[in-house]
């Protein structure tokens, strides 16, 4: 059975995640207030912003850099900027 949250990114009411994908508080938060799709379109965005800036997934920097992307996107609105990727207007 899938559950309903209020979609704190798209402001609506939508499918949540399945299960707390990231880890601790922010991921706690995410679970709670943050819907499946939602989800899915900040997926797309990190894949662009790791391959654009050559992340190393094991630098703790380059990880500190994307929750913080992460959560301004997914909490504030903030497009992150990826160069040559304009989103679109909604």
């Amino acid at each position: 059975m899938s559950r309903t949250v209020f979609c704190q990114n798209l402001q609506k009411e939508a499918e949540g995640l399945g299960f707390q994908l990231y880890p601790g508080e922010i991921g706690k938060r995410i679970f709670d207030n943050i819907s499946k799709e939602a989800w899915g379109l900040w997926q797309k965005k990190q894949t662009m912003l790791i391959n654009e800036k050559k992340m190393n997934m094991m630098n703790p920097d380059d990880r500190a850099f994307l929750e913080t992307a992460m959560v301004a996107y997914l909490f504030e609105g903030k497009e992150p900027d990826i160069e040559g990727y304009t989103p679109e207007k909604k």
